[in-house]
C-alpha cells in the first residue's frame, strides 16, 4: 500500500492544531511541547519526502488524484516538484524554531476561555497546514481554497498576539483586506479560467486540473484568445502580486511585520509570502506564457523598482523591525526579478533565494526580536554598545545582518548572483539598475549594527542580557543553514535545477545566446590561439 505522504505532511499540523486546540486551559506549557512535536513530526517527514525525491525522475512526484466535485471538475490531487520541495523543506524546517521563539509569547494572553497559549498555537500550526498545501496541491481550486484560508489564521495571530495599543488591529485589517482584494480577483481569473476550458474541445468539460491545462498549453493544442489570456494572467498575478509583496501592492507588510510578533511576522514574511512568489513560478508562466512574456518587461522595471525602494527606505529606517521588513520588500523583488527574466540562472536563483531569504529574513528578525523584548523598545537610538553586554546577540545578529546583504560565503549571496546574472543576459540595463542594492544592502545593515551593536554601552542598555540555551537552540540552525547553503548551495540547486529547466520548457523559453560584444569580449580576454599567455 502506497503512503499518502503528501496528505500526511499537511494533515499532522491541522489534527495537531484541532487537538491542542481543545486542552484544558491549565495545560498550557503541554500545549506548547505538544506544539513542538507537532511541528518536528512535520519536519520528519519533509526530510523523509526531500530523501525519496528523484530529481531525475518525473516532474511531479508523491502524486495523489481523488475525485472532489467531478462535476465541476476539480479533484483533490497533489504533488511536488523540485520548487514546491525546497519551499515545504523551508517551512517544515522553521515552524519548530518559531515555535521556540514565541515560546512566551502567549502567556500574557487570555485568548478564548484562557487557553492563549493554545490558541496561539494552534493558529501557528493552522498557518503551516495552509501554506504545505498551497505548495502541493496540483488542482487550481483547491490552491485557491487555502491560498485564501490562510489568511485567516494569520489574521488572528497579528490582531489577537501581536503587539498592544490599537495599531495591531489596523495592521491586522489592512494585511486582511489587501490580501482578500488580491484573492477575489484571483477568483474572477479561476472562475474564467474554467469557463474557456469548458468552451474548449480538448478537454471533456471544463477543469482544474493544473497538470492537463498546463501540457495542452505547452503542446499548442489548447489555445485562448490574447485579451482574454492577459486578462486572466492579470488575475492570477495581481493576486500573487499582493501577497509576495511586489510594489506597489506592498503597503501592508510593513505596518503588519512589526506589529505582529517576531515569530508570527517571521511565518508571514518567511514562509507565507513565498506562496506569492511560487503562484507566479507555477500558475502564472505555465498557464499563461504568452501573456507572461507580454507583461515581462512592466513586471520587472516594477521588480526593480521595489528593490531600490526598499533597500532606500530600510537606511531611512528609524524602528529596527520595520528596517528589516523593508528589507523584504527589497528581496522579494529580486525574487520576482529572477523569475520574469525567464532565462534557467534567473529562476534557479529566485528559488533558491525563496529558501535562503526565508533563512536569513528569520535570524535577523528573530534575534532583533529578542532584543527588543530586553529592551521593550524598536527605536534604533535607544541601543549602542550591545556587543560590550551581549557579544553573542551581536555576533549572530551581524551574520544574519551580513548574510541579508549577500556577502559571499553566506548562503543569499549565490542566489542573488544567480539573479543578477541571468536577468544581465537578457536585460543587462535591469540588471545593473537592481544592482545598486548591493550598495544600498550594505549602508543599512552596516549602519544599524554600527549604530545598534558598536561604541560604548549606551544609558539602559547595561542590563541587557546575552542570548539563554532556549534562544541559541533557535538561533544556532539558521546561522549553521547560511553557512551551509553558502558554501555548498549544490544540495538545494540539484533539485531545483531539473523543475526550473522543466518549468522554461514548457513555456517555450530558452537561455539568451551571448551577443556579439559578449564574445568580442571574451575573445579580448583570452589569449589568441597558439599564443603563449
Amino acid at each position: 500500500m502506497t503512503v499518502p505522504w503528501l496528505t500526511v505532511l499537511w494533515a499532522i499540523p491541522v489534527l495537531g492544531a484541532a487537538l491542542i486546540i481543545v486542552l484544558p486551559a491549565a495545560l498550557r506549557q503541554f500545549a506548547k511541547y505538544a506544539g513542538l512535536v507537532v511541528a518536528l513530526a512535520v519536519l520528519v517527514v519533509a526530510l523523509l519526502l526531500a530523501v525519496r525525491f528523484d530529481p531525475g525522475g518525473a516532474q511531479f512526484q508523491f502524486v495523489e488524484n481523488h475525485p472532489w466535485i467531478p462535476s465541476f471538475g476539480t479533484g483533490y490531487v497533489l504533488g511536488v516538484d523540485g520548487i514546491a520541495l525546497a519551499l515545504v523543506v523551508l517551512t517544515a524546517v522553521l515552524m519548530p524554531l518559531l515555535l521556540l521563539a514565541g515560546w512566551h509569547d502567549a502567556d500574557e494572553r487570555p485568548g478564548l476561555s484562557g487557553r492563549g497559549p493554545h490558541s496561539y498555537i494552534a493558529l501557528m500550526l493552522a498557518v503551516e497546514a495552509m501554506v504545505l498545501m498551497s505548495l502541493v496541491a496540483l488542482d487550481i481550486l483547491l490552491f485557491y481554497v487555502f491560498f485564501e484560508a490562510m489568511l485567516i489564521p494569520m489574521y488572528f495571530l497579528i490582531g489577537g498576539f501581536g503587539a498592544t495599543g490599537p495599531e495591531k488591529s489596523k495592521a491586522a485589517v489592512k494585511f486582511l483586506l489587501y490580501n482578500l482584494f488580491g484573492g477575489l480577483i484571483m477568483l474572477a481569473a479561476v472562475i474564467g479560467l474554467y469557463v474557456v476550458t469548458a468552451a474548449s474541445t480538448v478537454f471533456d468539460s471544463g477543469t482544474f486540473d493544473f497538470r492537463a491545462i498546463a501540457a495542452a498549453v505547452a503542446d499548442g493544442s489548447f489555445t485562448v484568445n490574447p485579451g482574454v489570456a492577459n486578462a486572466l494572467f492579470g488575475g492570477f498575478m495581481f493576486a500573487f502580486a499582493v501577497k509576495a509583496p511586489l510594489w506597489p501592492f506592498h503597503r501592508w507588510l510593513p505596518d503588519a511585520a512589526v506589529q505582529a510578533t517576531p515569530a508570527s511576522a517571521v511565518l508571514m514574511m518567511a514562509v507565507m509570502d513565498k506562496v506569492g512568489t511560487f503562484g507566479m513560478l507555477r500558475y502564472c508562466l505555465p498557464l499563461f506564457p504568452d501573456a507572461s512574456t507580454y507583461f515581462r518587461p512592466v513586471i520587472i522595471a516594477l521588480a526593480v523598482i521595489g528593490i531600490v525602494y526598499g533597500a532606500v527606505l530600510a537606511i531611512g529606517q528609524t524602528d529596527v523591525m520595520r528596517l528589516i521588513a523593508y528589507t523584504s520588500i527589497s528581496h522579494f523583488g529580486f525574487i520576482i526579478l529572477g523569475i520574469f527574466a525567464m532565462t534557467s540562472q534567473g529562476q534557479a536563483g529566485s528559488t533558491l533565494y525563496m529558501v535562503n531569504h526565508g533563512i536569513s529574513t528569520a535570524a535577523l528578525f528573530l534575534i532583533a526580536g529578542f532584543l527588543v523584548s530586553r529592551r521593550g523598545t524598536r527605536a534604533i537610538a535607544a541601543y549602542g554598545g550591545v556587543q560590550g553586554v551581549a557579544p553573542v546577540l551581536a555576533g549572530t545578529f551581524l551574520v544574519a545582518g551580513l548574510a541579508t546583504l549577500s556577502l559571499p560565503g553566506l548562503a543569499p549571496f549565490i542566489s542573488e548572483f544567480l539573479v543578477l546574472f541571468g536577468t544581465f543576459t537578457r536585460y543587462p540595463v535591469f540588471a545593473v539598475i537592481a544592482s545598486t542594492a548591493l550598495v544600498l544592502s550594505a549602508v543599512y545593515v552596516l549602519w544599524l549594527y554600527q549604530r545598534m551593536m558598536t561604541g560604548p554601552v549606551t544609558d539602559g542598555n547595561e542590563t541587557v542580557r546575552d542570548l539563554g540555551k532556549r534562544e541559541l537552540l533557535v538561533v544556532a540552525p539558521l546561522i549553521a543553514l547560511l553557512i551551509g547553503l553558502g558554501i555548498y548551495p549544490k544540495i538545494a540547486l540539484d533539485v531545483i535545477n531539473p523543475a526550473v529547466t522543466a518549468t522554461l520548457t514548457s513555456i517555450h523559453q530558452t537561455d539568451p545566446a551571448p551577443t556579439q560584444a559578449q564574445l568580442s569580449s571574451r575573445e579580448r580576454l583570452s589569449p589568441a590561439e597558439g599564443a603563449h599567455p
